[in-house]
C-alpha cells in the first residue's frame, strides 16, 4: 500500500503512516490505505496493532487541498451514505473507527503534530502513549467544520464535558502535559514507538482469547447497564475458564516461563 505499510512481528501489527514530506496528512490515497490497513490487520493472526506515523508528526489532519473535492455539489451526498463499517460509518468516520471494531488492542505511537484527523485516527487506538513534543487539537473548527471522523464518538468516553466544548469550540492546540492531564494521551514517553512496542509485547505473552475478551467486555461496559454488564463478565468468563489458553497461562504462571500460544 502506498501511504501506509504494515508490518508483522511476533504476532505486533505495525501500522506506519508513510507520507511523512507533508506531516502525514490525510488525503484520499491516504484515507483508503488507512482503511485498508485496518482490514488487513483484522485478517492477519496479529494480536496488538501499533500505529505510528514517519516524519515530523503522527498526523496534522486532513489534506486542506480534499476539502475542494467537496465544493460545488451537495456534500449530504458524500457525507451521509453509510458505506463502511457494516452500514454504520462513511470513509471519514471508518478511518477512526475501523481501529475501534479490531477484536485486538490497538496502541497508538504520537509524536510532534495530531491535529484533526490525526486525532480523530488517534481515538481509534485503545491506548495512546506520546511524545513530550506531541500537539493536539480538535481543529474543525478552524475550517468551520466540526469533528465528523468518529470523534463525538470517541472524546465523549476521554474527556469532560467543559473540556470537549473548549477543545471543540477554539480549535487551539494543546501540549501533551495538558492532554494527558484531560485524558486524551496515556501516558507520555520519550520514545513513543519503543514504548508503546514494548507494552505490545507484554500483551501477546497474555491469553489471546482472555486478551480479545477483555476488549469485548469494555467495550460493551462503556454503553450498556450495569446488570447488563454484570451478565456479560460471566458470559465471558464462562467462555474462558478451563480452555487451553487458561490452563498454558496456569502452567507457565507456576513454570515461571513466557505462556506460549499455540493459536
Amino acid at each position: 500500500m502506498t501511504r501506509v505499510s504494515v508490518t508483522y512481528d511476533d504476532h505486533i501489527a505495525h501500522v506506519r503512516l508513510t507520507r511523512a514530506e507533508k506531516m502525514n496528512a490525510l488525503d484520499q490515497e491516504m484515507i483508503d490505505a488507512i482503511i485498508a490497513a485496518g482490514n488487513e490487520v483484522a485478517a492477519s493472526d496479529a494480536r496488538v496493532a501499533l500505529i505510528s506515523g514517519e516524519g515530523k508528526s503522527f498526523c496534522a489532519g486532513i489534506d486542506i487541498n480534499g476539502l475542494s473535492s467537496m465544493a460545488g455539489g451537495d456534500p449530504a451526498d458524500l457525507i451521509m451514505p453509510r458505506t463502511h463499517g457494516n452500514g454504520t460509518t462513511n470513509q471519514w468516520q471508518e478511518v477512526s473507527m475501523i481501529w475501534t471494531r479490531l477484536s485486538i488492542p490497538v496502541i497508538a505511537a504520537l509524536h510532534g503534530k495530531v491535529y484533526g484527523a490525526g486525532l480523530q485516527l488517534a481515538l481509534g487506538a485503545d491506548i495512546r502513549i506520546a511524545a513530550p513534543d506531541t500537539e493536539m487539537a480538535v481543529m474543525e473548527m478552524k475550517w468551520g467544520i466540526v469533528p465528523d471522523m468518529g470523534g463525538m464518538v470517541l472524546l465523549p468516553k476521554l474527556v469532560r464535558g467543559d473540556i470537549l466544548r473548549l477543545l471543540t469550540y477554539t480549535a487551539d492546540p494543546i501540549d501533551a502535559l495538558s492532554a494527558e492531564r484531560w485524558g486524551l494521551i496515556t501516558k507520555l514517553a520519550d520514545d513513543p514507538v519503543l514504548t508503546a512496542m514494548e507494552l505490545a509485547e507484554v500483551i501477546t505473552g497474555k491469553s489471546p482469547s482472555a486478551i480479545k475478551a477483555a476488549k469485548r467486555l469494555i467495550t460493551f461496559a462503556e454503553v450498556s447497564g450495569v446488570d447488563d454488564v454484570l451478565l456479560e463478565e460471566s458470559r465471558e468468563q464462562a467462555a474462558l475458564l478451563g480452555r487451553p489458553h487458561q490452563m498454558e497461562v496456569i502452567a507457565a504462571e507456576f513454570g515461571k516461563r513466557r505462556a506460549v500460544f499455540s493459536d
